[in-house]
């Protein structure tokens, strides 16, 4: 068994289907496969679990510190989790841009009460069709989930998506110039203004950026009113 786990799965998730077969021993074949395919539209990916819910994880991007640690079972940057959690005000609106596959979403979602929301948004098209699995694993209402990026205008921007070996960066996807638009490691992806995608009379409290040096363009696309508490990486 431990043979034929190598064959069909990256070496991170081979303890992981190893622990799920232990479980369910009446199963004759590996609970996690690859697609052998050619279509190259097939989303890879699997489900892990920690403490605040389900999520869908790109295999191309599992190597990446947050995958890593959903796919042990643990959280990634609790720290900045619990400050969203603790400083969201009663009705208030989360901005979460730089979503991932979601990691953040099931707490954030969470955290917002009072017909408080969650504005999610992610560019790299496929973090934002995880992000989205994962948002339907944890029936998540209350999060809207937009697959773009954060800026002071509307428009496409390209996204270097691969690093220099061929891997995906994941969460540390990031833009880049138009010159080198045909660098076969770039996507190009929408962008927005925040005040275009969240309606006017919605009051927001938390601000979270991840947006790999994108901050500042991001906040110019905001004239609506955020409350005291924001918090940005």
């Amino acid at each position: 068994m431990k043979h034929l786990l190598k064959k069909v799965l990256p070496n991170p998730l081979i303890r992981v289907a190893q622990k799920v077969i232990g479980v369910s021993k009446q199963r004759k074949k590996p609970l996690l496969t690859l697609y052998s395919g050619e279509d190259s539209s097939v989303l890879q990916c699997c489900i892990a679990y920690n403490k605040y819910g389900g999520f869908c994880i790109p295999l191309a991007s599992h190597h990446r510190p947050a995958a890593q640690k959903v796919l042990s079972g643990k959280v990634y940057e609790q720290e900045t989790i619990d400050y969203i959690v603790r400083n969201v005000a009663r009705g208030g609106d989360i901005i979460h841009a730089g979503t991932y596959f979601g990691d953040f979403l099931p707490a954030l979602s969470r955290a917002c009460t009072d017909g408080g929301k969650v504005w999610a948004f992610e560019p790299n098209p496929e973090n934002y069709r995880c992000a989205t699995i994962t948002k339907s694993i944890n029936h998540l209402k209350n999060v809207e989930l937009t697959n773009a990026g954060l800026g002071s205008k509307k428009g496409t921007l390209y996204m270097r998506v691969l690093d220099e070996g061929g891997r995906a960066l994941g969460g540390a996807s990031h833009f880049v110039g138009a010159e080198i638009e045909n660098n076969h490691q770039l996507s190009e992806v929408e962008i927005v203004k925040v005040d275009d995608a969240v309606a006017s009379n919605r009051q927001v409290s938390i601000l979270q950026l991840d947006v790999e040096g994108f901050e500042k363009s991001a906040l110019m696309g905001l004239q609506m009113g955020v409350g005291p508490s924001q918090a940005s990486e």
